[in-house]
């Protein structure tokens, strides 16, 4: 039996133990970047997608996937207070006119649009 072999289905290659085949794999010694949104995909993905996270730890992919979800997540947040800040008519112009009252608007708007974000993330 070789000692080592490559699948080119999966990707990975295997070195001969004993009878049994077990996959070369390495852990990254790089920190992970993702923020809250990544955070949060990778529990969801641990409680009710493991195979699906078992697969993205074991190609290496997770923390690419992770970065990707947490970027996506924040530019749709922003994109959607933008909207949802225009549609309600809160602008600069309120901030020098009512502080509190645009401060406590945009607090809302965030939530709001955070919440539907979350939502989107969460069943992806």
């Amino acid at each position: 039996m070789k000692k080592q072999i490559y699948d080119e289905k999966n990707g990975m290659s295997y070195t001969l133990h004993g009878d049994y085949y077990l996959p070369d794999l390495v852990l990254s010694e790089a920190e992970p970047t993702y923020g809250k949104y990544g955070m949060l995909r990778k529990q969801f993905l641990k409680e009710h997608r493991s195979a699906r996270y078992q697969y993205l730890l074991l190609t290496g992919k997770l923390n690419e996937h992770l970065n990707q979800a947490d970027q996506e997540a924040r530019e749709q947040v922003e994109t959607l207070m933008e909207q949802m800040a225009e549609k309600q008519r809160v602008t600069e112009e309120l901030k020098s006119q009512d502080q509190m009252k645009r401060a406590r608007l945009m607090n809302n708007i965030k939530a709001s649009a955070e919440e539907i974000v979350l939502k989107n993330l969460v069943c992806v």
